[in-house]
């Protein structure tokens, strides 16, 4: 029997209290399955934004800090693959060692400031934040005038 695979974008999350952190910082789920009381399994819709953090530490501290800022694929897209990720997404910003996930978090929050959901924003952003990152430098905030040039460029201007 062959399995008819739907256009989610599905995330495993894993919470073992101060030794993995598998958690979603922002994206909206239009899937939420409880697996067990440390896993969980979230559901995003094709073309929508999240960010997927990995954290894990052992007895002499943390081992992996990272965060993932993708986007769901759309059927027949190519894609990338990121562990915990089926079946991948459109990577737009990858950072590992926490000095760069703190970095990104901050980018988060300043769009938070500016009243817009980081899961609305333009992809381009979190790839210049990305890129910038990557190169040691000091990223260009988000703006309202940026945003709303990336609402009216979708057609979704009001």
């Amino acid at each position: 029997m062959i399995a008819v695979r739907d256009d989610r974008t599905r995330v495993d999350l894993l919470w073992i209290e101060k030794k993995i952190e598998r958690w979603i910082c922002f994206g909206r789920p239009v899937e939420d399955q409880i697996l067990d009381r440390r896993r969980r399994r979230l559901g995003f819709a094709p073309d929508s934004l999240f960010a997927f953090v990995r954290w894990a530490s052992n007895d002499f501290g943390t081992v992996v800090s990272r965060i993932d800022i993708l986007r769901a694929v759309l059927p027949g897209e190519p894609y990338q693959t990121v562990p915990g990720v089926d079946p991948g997404g459109d990577i737009l910003l990858r950072v590992s060692g926490w000095p760069k996930v703190q970095r990104v978090f901050e980018a988060i929050d300043a769009v938070d400031a500016l009243g817009i959901d980081p899961a609305d924003t333009a992809p381009d952003h979190w790839r210049h934040v990305h890129n910038r990152l990557d190169a040691r430098e000091t990223p260009r905030p988000y703006t309202l005038e940026r945003h709303r040039a990336w609402l009216a460029r979708k057609g979704s201007l009001q």
